[in-house]
């Protein structure tokens, strides 16, 4: 198991593409070892760093009748077991301080949802472990103004920070991923991660449940890559469709192969 040190090197290389992906929840073990298992061998193959995502607790489902997780207990047992059975990081989202410091424990990247990238007792919470923090920007901000969510978290001591871009809101129901994001927020000194996934989900979509356009997550991640993206943050699934959270957004885990395949490739000809 690489130490804080080490994955914080590759995921600031130049010259390195990385992957941040899994299910959007905890559905169960067996779902996390099943996506671990399949996407470790395939960046191990393609030369990518990957890192392993999965949230205990979806905080900002649309409908409070919508799974959120196993909860914070079982969910980081869980990330702990696929962290130590397959010698990767591991990411995952946090909503409250206590949430921070509970997982930072386990963990070696605490993620700030995006809805939550303003709160600055957060924001100073999961500083205060030590770890790496990717903070999201909000749909509600400029990328231009991530600058001052950045800048909150330097101030608390933050030296290891990733920002993610994840789609702008754009009237009802609808995200759009300004590429222009990318290079604004290169331009704070930090990794710029793409979530291809959450940029083409469309809030709120589905009555009760976000819907999306998973087709055209490739061409999104495709365009954010040939703009100087340094990682991208992918959710998949072997069974999208019967997904407990996110599903019409997430890539199916059989494609995953030969979309990184085509995406490494702009990535190594944009640099």
């Amino acid at each position: 198991m690489l130490n804080s040190a080490a994955i914080w090197k590759n995921l600031n290389s130049p010259r390195r593409l990385f992957l941040i992906a899994g299910p959007c929840v905890i559905e169960n073990e067996k779902l996390c070892r099943t996506v671990a298992a399949s996407l470790t061998k395939t960046c191990k193959q393609l030369g990518i760093f990957y890192v392993f995502k999965a949230s205990f607790d979806k905080a900002n489902r649309t409908s409070g009748k919508a799974f959120r997780g196993p909860g914070i207990e079982g969910g980081l047992k869980t990330l702990a077991n696929i962290r130590e059975e397959f010698g990767v990081p591991i990411l995952t989202d946090v909503h409250t301080e206590e949430q921070a410091t509970r997982a930072g424990e386990v963990v070696d990247i605490l993620q700030i949802p995006a809805f939550l990238c303003r709160q600055t007792d957060l924001i100073e919470a999961a500083v205060a472990t030590g770890k790496i923090v990717n903070l999201k920007k909000g749909q509600f901000l400029s990328p231009n103004e991530m600058g001052r969510v950045a800048e909150k978290a330097k101030m608390s001591g933050a030296k290891k920070i990733l920002l993610t871009e994840r789609g702008t809101t754009f009237g009802y129901n609808n995200l759009v991923a300004d590429m222009r994001a990318i290079p604004i927020m290169k331009s704070f000194g930090f990794p710029v991660i793409f979530d291809a996934t959450h940029s083409v989900q469309l809030p709120g979509g589905g009555g009760d449940k976000s819907a999306g356009q998973r087709e055209f997550a490739p061409v999104l991640a495709s365009a954010a890559l040939a703009v100087g993206a340094n990682g991208l943050f992918i959710e998949t699934h072997p069974q999208p469709d019967a997904a407990m959270s996110d599903g019409p957004n997430m890539i199916p885990l059989g494609e995953m192969a030969t979309v990184l395949r085509s995406l490494l490739k702009i990535y190594k000809a944009a640099k």
